[in-house]
């Protein structure tokens, strides 16, 4: 058995004294495990760090067996964020929900693509923005997805302020009045984008509450949905990239934005 794909490195870990047990998210193949030889070696430990885009092959005798990787580097995009510690703890999180989220050897191409979008995402502006709106997206892929078009309640399409902790359907800021106390904050950002839109606010980029709002949004559908079914807490990288962004708030100011808080 072998295939030949593209695939994102999520984990590595160590196996004997220099062979490791890589995690890829492959176009084709899905989140896909195999033992890469010398893997941990210094020759070959910069290829399979978490976030690398490789040309993969897979081999084994039978299809189910652990099997074995051999991969080419084709974009380090983990070299491109050393030096801004917000951003690659972005990406160590948006890693370990997709070993999370995703079963073993399930093909999902348009995780893979909104994943490579990310990555990219994460080197330019509005890094912050980026992550929120693809933790948005992977519920959506994953069936889980928000309606934001509109007010659940009234079906005004204006000053929505909540989603609703029950129907994931927004609700605005009048009709959600009474019951604020039992629905979620939707920060400003988010607010007239359906799960597949591209729609931005135009009202400048999210200060660090709106990200952090976004956040705690996202991730309460995350653990409802994908987290709690399979018994799994919520990946230790994301609560730490959360910690990571509350630690650059309180140095910037909670009026600053996040733009460029990568380079402080």
């Amino acid at each position: 058995m072998e295939w030949q794909d593209e695939g994102i490195v999520l984990s590595s870990r160590r196996h004997g004294e220099s062979a490791a047990i890589v995690s890829l998210l492959t176009r084709g193949h899905g989140r896909h495990a195999g033992l890469v030889r010398g893997g941990m070696g210094r020759r070959l430990r910069g290829i399979y760090q978490s976030g690398n885009l490789v040309s993969a092959a897979w081999r084994a005798r039978l299809e189910e067996h652990l099997g074995s990787f051999v991969c080419e580097l084709v974009t380090n995009h983990a070299a491109h964020l050393l030096d801004e510690p917000a951003r690659l703890a972005g990406l160590s999180s948006a890693c370990a929900l997709m070993e999370t989220a995703l079963p073993e050897r399930e093909p999902h191409e348009d995780i893979f693509e909104d994943f490579l979008t990310l990555l990219h995402g994460l080197e330019g502006e509005g890094w912050a923005e980026t992550y929120v709106r693809w933790e948005m997206s992977l519920l959506a892929n994953l069936g889980f997805g928000l309606d934001l078009s509109q007010c659940a309640a009234t079906g005004a399409m204006q000053d929505l302020a909540f989603v609703s902790p029950k129907s994931a359907r927004a609700v605005s800021a009048a009709a959600g009045v009474s019951y604020r106390d039992k629905l979620l904050t939707l920060p400003e950002f988010l607010t007239g984008s359906g799960p597949h839109s591209d729609t931005h606010s135009d009202s400048g980029p999210p200060s660090f509450r709106d990200v952090e709002q976004g956040l705690a949004l996202t991730g309460f559908f995350l653990r409802r949905h994908v987290f709690a079914p399979h018994h799994r807490d919520e990946p230790p990288a994301r609560v730490r990239f959360i910690d990571r962004l509350r630690g650059m708030s309180a140095l910037s100011g909670m009026s600053g934005d996040l733009e460029g808080m990568g380079e402080k």
